[in-house]
């Protein structure tokens, strides 16, 4: 089993020191970021929300990025990823969004990324976007290390704004 606060204890309490918020976008990590952020006891005080945008249909719905928002970008990019992070932190009215989309596995997306690829985003005080590629085709293990990366990442961006 993982420690569900091995990545958040820090995140939270940088967050709560300086009362701000944040809101969450996800995809190939299927809600393990926000199930972290949300496993830290005092929660509500920084998480206001987030969704598993999945689909381009729960895209639309969620966060309200159209078709027509998307051209000239592709899913499980970097410029995906940092529009994914805006919108939520925009919508969300947050201070902080954080956003991870790529390719679990077993096989690549249709967007000709391998298994293990994931672009992640953050948007707000400090705003930065980076690509992983694990190189490995197992789901479970790289939905976890979606969320891992997503989260050190936050941090990292964090202690940039200090």
């Amino acid at each position: 089993m993982t420690n569900l606060t091995e990545h958040t204890n820090s995140i939270a309490e940088a967050l709560k020191v300086r009362k701000q918020t944040v809101a969450v976008a996800e995809t190939s990590a299927g809600g393990l970021v926000s199930a972290q952020l949300l496993a830290v006891p005092g929660a509500s005080a920084y998480f206001v929300g987030g969704g598993v945008l999945y689909t381009g249909e729960a895209r639309d719905a969620l966060a309200k990025i159209s078709d027509s928002d998307m051209d000239g970008i592709r899913s499980s990019s970097e410029p995906f990823a940092a529009l994914l992070a805006k919108t939520m932190r925009e919508r969300l009215g947050t201070t902080w969004g954080l956003a991870e989309t790529g390719a679990a596995g077993p096989s690549g997306n249709r967007y000709g990324d391998e298994a293990g690829h994931t672009c992640i985003a953050v948007s707000g005080p400090v705003t930065q976007v980076m690509t992983i590629e694990t190189k490995s085709a197992n789901r479970g293990e790289n939905m976890w290390r979606f969320a891992a990366e997503a989260l050190v990442f936050f941090q990292t961006c964090l202690d940039k704004q200090d």
